[in-house]
């Protein structure tokens, strides 16, 4: 699926947030972003992140060697294995303030 096969059928606020994510990330090092029907998935070369659109945000979810603390990640951070799965609820780009995105940075390093 193409990028914009993917948004065509999204709601309005799935875009801005994975274009402030994916502005970020891409200045992290290499990014494929994969569409698929449930979201978008984050890799590089594993996948780092998950952009999942719900009714009124995107889950932009994420795995940490810890857990995290932001106002965003509402649902609980669930262990796996090693690691401790994150969901933040972003409504809007401005949701992403350096905090949240410092988490992606680590989920992205912890990937590489």
């Amino acid at each position: 699926m193409t990028i914009d096969e993917y948004f065509a059928t999204g709601p309005p606020h799935e875009r801005p947030v994975f274009d402030a994510v994916m502005q970020h990330v891409t200045t992290l090092g290499p990014v494929h972003a994969e569409f698929v029907s449930v979201g978008v998935f984050l890799k590089n070369p594993r996948k780092f992140a998950e952009l999942r659109p719900m009714l009124r945000w995107v889950a932009v979810s994420f795995s940490l060697r810890r857990t995290a603390r932001h106002p965003t990640i509402s649902r609980k951070v669930v262990p796996y294995g090693s690691r401790y799965h994150h969901v933040a609820n972003v409504a809007d780009p401005g949701d992403l303030d350096d905090d949240l995105l410092a988490l992606l940075t680590e989920a992205y390093e912890a990937a590489s």
